[in-house]
């Protein structure tokens, strides 16, 4: 059986970590190369120079895509951050004894009083003589007690050859209270085994007493078992051997001290610590067959084997043809497994443990069978000694009590494997040179088990054959496929792991790691992998036996393929997590060296780096980091530039991973303080430390907008531990981006004012002469720019101007000293220019930039549409001293109407080069605070005075003790104020003060000379580790879909369903579309924004401006769901698009923010999850007041199209989560209609504001492939026409145009359609079926057919029985049926229908 066989990943395994698809696999799109990828993603040709021929008519499957996007494991959790990482206790570490022990000291005392019958027993004839196999009649009395004695003691060291054994024979009470006080003393804490046999005395009274004698030999002397166990204390144990045995066991339990109503833990501790073994019930008799030795129960006890074959012996077959007398010449030794005597000896413990693992609880298993060594030998065999007295009428009792096994089948099992074993006996005896031919017990129980495997799962009983597996262990023969079998178990999952670890599978693969066989090293490292992923106790053990130098060199190994590397990684990462001595032993033993060193790829390779293997090893990396000086100072440089490299891999897992180890990097630890007069830490930090630091800052830094929350919140992280070490630099930053210009030649602006029913106000523009002048708070220097383009930051009432970093390149000017500038003159006054301080700043060093951008980044964080993310950025910005707090929003919405606001509000994001904010950093957020750096003025104000300013501005009474008398707007950010949005800063100084529990600055002012650092927000911690562990808890061998089937089925029905929608409308002659079949008032208050129609069920989704998501059935009339896109201020809703509509759909929710939301569990009342979020477009056009974003999807390529008021149209790789293409619009006008082509994978059509239409197709050189002004007005719809031609579009503008264009044809439209007077407000078009429609402001719906003929119209009636229609704000067909979805700036939104609709 090959190993590849029983190990072998499926490809499907890995999907869920490496962003795969349950359909065929993709390439993926990367810039450097992303022409032949893309051509080989969407099927063109990599060759072709221009435009990809069209499809031909009829190829309806380019409408039916197999790829599934956002569907992997990092989707299923959500925003939850499930940690699915091992466990430290709980239910898998339970297998783990806390209480291991062993057994020091042995007392035997025998009772045999040779010659002299005791006076309550009476003996048959023939009766049972032999006692320790001697017959005592055979000498004197006195050898045979001795001999006896002597036998007992060799046939106890056979289970436990290094206890101390005492012997007493024929002893009295005050000899037996010596040995027990001896043997305890000599035990200390271990436990001692007392064995009692009682042949010679009477039997044991009710209360529980034996008997001994008296010195002279005339009496006999009771002992209580109550003072036996005060002389020989706990743990302990006890065997009975005499007739009656039940009685002692009866009196012990019954003890007041013992019993259930008693209070005592310590009478508790000891019943627990005692166990008892007797040789009959209370009120039976001893054997007295003479078949059997005397002390039968002794014998199972200690000579298991013996004893099981001569009772089997005269049952058997063999009966009549094997000498008894043989069975004691049974060649071998029992602790050789390859004789015949070692192998009865095997497959009895085998199947001992099987029946006691399959009938005894699991903590009672755990206690008996794995606890002690001898307890374990005497257990197993004691289950021997119920088996053959039981035959003999006598009941043995323990204490515990055991369940019966006498019956249990794996009995017949041992009868087999010992007739086997007899059958060959006269032969081996009479010739030694004869192999003897093992038993096939353990083959059968192996494909037996091997059955099992195939038909069981954790709702059936467990396998029986699982301590079997673990005998099995021990044969070198049977090994390798006993190992494959227990990695398939495990791999069912943790209750497996936890099955196997119960039975104590832990102590033989542990030694197994010792072993050189390489056909053993896969499997070992994959059972290993799967017991860590449940379990991280074990690291202690594989680092004290030195197991973590096997997985080292197997990580090293060039003949094992990546997927088990990355399993020997994720081992060595469990090592080294939370362990000092690990990390130390895995640093030493070079591991960081060979991740490091299996990071760097070669680009010329044909074969991609596997993405777990890469995964891990960051992971890795980072776990032997993590506080780890040794690994960070010898490595930092070195790994700095291996793990930049991999923040731009396909896999976000991967992108997340390398950000993990790079924050690792990164010392976390708290200043001490700083000094207000020397701005120095007391305790300096190592130079070089803090500069390779500030290296993996800028690393960082390279990607602060990645499409995934799971990297975002991994580069939160790492800035988090930048912002705890640099802490100091940090807050100085934060200081220096809240502070707004100043300069004197900056005079306000103001702009436009937007409707206050939308919560805005006023804009102030501030407009400089230039951003360079040093005066100006902020000095923003782009490099590469001759002269620098001046940035106009447009602010929105509430917020404060400030000028804008780069995100690439920022020099700052006017940040307190910490960042390396210095106060040269100040003058005092009761003049406006902050609050009468003027402060002029001269730049040190260029790290001041760096840590201006940091803080910009945090900023855009603590704004991301993931409420994770943001949660850890709004912490970041806790920990470097930016308070806040929310308060709710009041809009004109309607009365007593307040907005959820769980998503504060926060400076602006720093932007490329030629953009501005979209907004302050009041309207451009999402969410309102109070934002308060908490720092006292330099001077207290003289007094209090209130500002008033046409941006509606006034004074808080919290903060009047830092009100100061302003003349002109550009000193409002130097005071605490409150603005609209509910906003006050300070940033005067670079020094913290208190802060009051409402998270606005202490108003005592007092000046601190010495100010402590508080660092009351911890570094949050990442769950991508834990998260990651999860891929290893889960089966990796066979991975399996409870409902695939169903899934597969569900997925044929809709695949049938679409291609007889599709053929029904192409061939369909549609000549209206206006019969109302549907209508509903959805009681919003500001209007309807998008409709979507579900392609397979009657639902309709609906978007209004609050951004509200409503999931309508329009068959029955039900609401089937209602819930918030998100909870910020800012609202506003482009566009809704379905993903993967052929299986379990997603919604996609674009706002006119650039901010896109996707949620699985759409159609569910109140259980719908939100898979993904991220910012598709960061910042607008000079002049803009927003981004008024557009986006389309495209389910073939997984490309999602965002564009707006910007210059370009940005392509997000969603199988990615990354920007794949940034297309130049070659526009000054802003993108204002945009549709994808869901033919030709690439190809994208946009309308702008000037009137020109553009389409572009990614796939060919230059992009851009025609270009014409088609309208006079703003483009407000386009779309490819129905069908399989990709050359040809639809377009409608403001004006009421719609103008039908051929690619091919430049030079203008081949058909015009006047379709309004104006007000056109929306443009649809079948997917399929010959037919478009659009919607006016005035009230009504016009239906073309692609000829340009008008179908139908939908007017508004005020009559009874008139359909009721408002000023159209959207439309959207059904993609398979020619049903019209349409949406109105009032509450109704209504379904249309055709003919054809009717005839179904």
């Amino acid at each position: 059986m090959a190993l590849g066989d029983a190990v072998l990943f499926r490809q499907r395994s890995m999907e869920g970590m490496a962003g795969g698809h349950l359909g065929a696999q993709l390439p993926l799109v990367s810039e450097s190369h992303s022409m032949e990828e893309l051509s080989r993603r969407t099927g063109a040709r990599g060759d072709e120079a221009e435009e990809p021929a069209p499809q031909q008519e009829g190829e309806n499957i380019a409408y039916l895509p197999y790829n599934l996007y956002l569907c992997d494991l990092r989707h299923d959790a959500g925003e939850t951050a499930n940690s699915l990482g091992p466990a430290e206790t709980g239910l898998v570490s339970k297998w783990r004894m806390k209480d291991r022990m062993k057994t020091g000291c042995v007392a035997l005392v025998l009772c045999l009083n040779i010659g002299v019958d005791p006076p309550d027993v009476i003996k048959i004839s023939p009766c049972p003589r032999m006692e320790c196999w001697i017959d005592p009649s055979s000498m004197l009395p006195q050898k045979a007690l001795e001999a006896i004695g002597k036998n007992l003691q060799v046939q106890y060291e056979r289970w436990q050859p290094r206890a101390r054994y005492k012997l007493q024979l024929d002893p009295t009470v005050e000899e037996v209270r010596r040995l027990c006080s001896h043997c305890r003393k000599s035990a200390k804490n271990e436990r001692v085994l007392f064995h009692y046999n009682g042949h010679g005395v009477p039997r044991p009274t009710v209360n529980g007493e034996i008997w001994l004698f008296n010195k002279s030999y005339t009496q006999y002397i009771p002992l209580s078992v109550y003072e036996l166990e005060s002389w020989l204390g706990t743990p302990s144990i006890y065997v009975f051997d005499c007739s009656a045995a039940g009685m002692i066991i009866n009196a012990f339990c019954d003890r007041p001290d013992y019993s259930a109503g008693s209070s005592s833990g310590h009478a508790g501790a000891a019943m627990k610590d005692c166990i008892l073994l007797a040789a009959c019930g209370a009120h039976e008799i001893l054997p007295q067959n003479s078949e059997l030795p005397a002390d039968v129960f002794t014998s199972c006890l200690t000579t298991p084997i013996k004893i099981a074959l001569r009772w089997f012996c005269p049952r058997s077959l063999l009966k009549d043809t094997l000498d008894p007398d043989l069975i004691d010449r049974i060649p071998g030794r029992q602790n050789d497994r390859k004789t015949p005597l070692g192998e009865l000896n095997w497959i009895f413990t085998a199947i001992t443990d099987t029946i006691a693992w399959n009938v005894l609880p699991r903590d009672l298993f755990q206690r008996l069978f794995r606890q002690d060594l001898l307890v374990a030998s005497l257990f197993r065999n004691f289950l021997l000694a119920e088996r053959i007295m039981r035959a003999a009428n006598c009941s043995p009792q323990s204490y515990p009590a055991l369940p019966p096994t006498h019956q249990h089948p794996m009995w017949h099992a041992w009868d087999m494997a010992a007739e086997i074993c007899l059958s060959q006996l006269p032969a081996l005896l009479n010739d030694p040179n004869l192999e003897f031919q093992p038993s096939p017990f353990f083959t059968e129980q192996l494909t037996a088990f091997e059955v099992w495997l195939e038909h069981g799962s954790s709702r059936k009983n467990p396998p029986e054959q699982l301590p079997i597996v673990l005998q099995v262990l021990l044969s070198q023969s049977h090994r390798f496929r006993a190992l494959v079998l227990l990695g398939r178990f495990l791999d069912m999952g943790a209750w497996a792991v936890d099955l196997a670890l119960s039975v104590g599978i832990f102590p033989y693969v542990l030694k197994l790691l010792q072993t050189t066989a390489t056909e053993l090293r896969q499997i070992l490292v994959f059972i290993w992998t799967k017991i860590l992923a449940l379990d991280k106790s074990c690291q202690v053990d594989l680092v004290k036996d030195g197991g973590h130098q096997y997985f080292i060199k197997f990580l090293d190994s060039d003949d094992v393929c990546a997927e088990q590397r990355a399993m020997a990684a994720f081992v060595l990462a469990v090592i080294a997590d939370g362990h000092p001595r690990g990390q130390l032993a895995c640093i030493q033993a070079g591991l960081v060296n060979i991740c490091l060193t299996r990071l760097k790829f070669d680009p010329s390779s044909e074969s991609p780096p596997e993405p777990l293997l890469v995964q891990w090893l960051c992971l890795c990396l980072g776990k032997l980091w993590d506080g780890a000086p040794e690994g960070q100072a010898a490595y930092r440089d070195n790994a700095r530039a291996i793990l930049t490299d991999l923040l731009h891999e396909p896999q976000p897992e991967v992108r997340a991973s390398a950000l993990y180890a790079l924050g690792s990097l990164v010392r976390v630890h708290s200043e001490v303080g700083v000094s207000a007069e020397s701005g120095c830490v007391e305790d300096e930090e190592d130079e070089d430390g803090l500069t390779a630091e500030r290296e993996i800052a800028r690393s960082l830094l390279k990607i602060p907008y990645d499409g995934s929350p799971l990297v975002r919140a991994e580069l939160a992280i790492a800035l988090a531990r930048l912002a705890c070490g640099h802490n100091r630099l940090f807050r100085a930053a934060a200081a220096a981006y809240l502070k707004p210009p100043s300069s004197s030649m900056m005079s306000p602006t103001f702009a436009a004012s937007r409707n206050s029913s939308f919560g805005y106000t006023q804009q102030l523009a501030f407009a400089g002469s230039s951003i360079m002048d040093q005066s100006a708070g902020l000095r923003v220097g782009l490099e590469g720019t001759t002269p620098p383009r001046p940035l106009r930051p447009v602010m929105s009432s509430g917020s404060l101007p400030s000028s804008i970093p780069s995100s690439s390149n920022l020099h700052v000017s006017g940040s307190p000293s910490e960042l390396g500038y210095s106060e040269e003159s100040r003058s005092l006054g009761n003049g406006p220019a902050s609050n009468g301080v003027s402060r002029t700043w001269r730049p040190r060093t260029e790290e001041s930039g760096l840590y201006v951008q940091c803080v910009a980044a945090v900023y855009a964080l603590a704004r991301d549409p993931s409420p994770r993310v943001a949660s850890l950025g709004r912490q970041i910005l806790r920990s470097v001293g930016v308070d806040f707090m929310v308060k709710p929003l009041r809009t004109n919405s309607g009365p007593g109407h307040v907005r959820n606001a769980s998503v504060p509000a926060l400076p602006p994001t720093p932007l490329p080069s030629g953009l501005v904010r979209s907004t302050s950093w009041v309207a451009s957020t999402s969410g309102n605070l109070t934002s308060t750096f908490r720092t006292p003025p330099p001077s207290p104000p003289s007094r209090p005075n209130f500002l008033t300013s046409p941006m509606g501005i006034r004074r808080v009474s919290s903060m009047e003790q830092f009100t100061s008398t302003a003349s002109s707007p550009r000193d409002i950010g130097r005071l605490p104020l409150r603005i609209s949005g509910e906003i006050g800063i300070a940033t005067t100084s670079p020094v913290p003060r208190s802060v009051s529990s409402t998270g606005l600055v202490d108003g005592s002012g007092a000046p601190a000379g010495l100010a402590s650092v508080s660092m009351e927000a911890t570094v949050p911690t990442s769950s991508l580790y834990s998260w990651s562990c999860g891929h290893f808890s889960r089966p990796l061998l066979e991975p399996v879909q409870e409902d695939e089937d169903e899934v597969l089925a569900r997925r044929d029905e809709r695949e049938r369903m679409a291609l007889d929608g599709m053929s029904k409308c192409q061939h369909s002659t549609v000549s209206k579309v206006s019969d109302q079949i549907a209508s509903w008032d959805t009681d919003s208050e500001m209007g309807t924004k998008a409709v979507l129609l579900h392609p397979f069920m009657p639902l309709v989704c609906i978007a209004d401006e609050k951004e509200t998501i409503r999931i309508w059935n329009y068959e029955e009339g039900q609401i089937v769901n209602t819930f918030d896109n998100h909870n910020a201020p800012d609202k506003g809703v482009s566009r809704l698009c379905l993903l993967n509509e052929l299986d379990d759909s997603l919604l996609l929710v674009a706002s006119s923010d650039g901010s896109v939301r996707v949620w699985e569990n759409y159609t569910q009342k109140d259980n719908q999850r939100l898979a993904t979020a991220w910012q598709t477009i960061q910042g607008h056009k000079p002049g803009s007041r927003s981004i008024n974003a557009v986006v389309d999807w495209q389910q073939m390529t997984g490309l999602l199209y965002a564009s707006g008021e910007i210059s370009s149209i940005v392509v997000w790789d969603l199988d990615r989560e990354q920007q794949a293409y940034n297309i130049v619009s070659q526009s000054d006008s802003c993108t204002s209609a945009m549709s994808a082509s869901q033919v030709q994978g690439g190809r994208l059509a946009t309308g702008y504001g000037d009137g020109f239409v553009r389409i572009y197709d990614i796939r060919i050189r230059g992009m851009l492939v025609s270009a014409m002004k088609a309208h006079s007005n703003r483009v407000v719809g386009i779309d490819f026409q129905p069908g399989t031609d990709s050359q040809k579009i639809v377009s409608a503008s403001q004006g009421g145009d719609i103008k039908f264009l051929d690619t091919r044809n430049n030079s203008g439209p081949y058909l015009s359609i006047d379709a309004h007077k104006g007000h056109l407000t929306s443009l649809a078009v079948h997917r399929h079926a010959p037919v478009l429609a659009s919607g006016s402001a005035k009230q009504f719906i016009k239906v073309f057919s692609t000829s340009g003929d008008q179908l139908s119209m939908v007017r508004y009636h005020n009559s009874f029985l008139g359909q009721r229609i408002g000023p159209v704000s959207c439309l959207h067909f059904h993609p398979y049926n020619v049903l019209l979805g349409a949406g109105a700036t009032d509450s109704i939104v209504s379904i249309y229908a055709g003919e054809s609709h009717h005839a179904r």
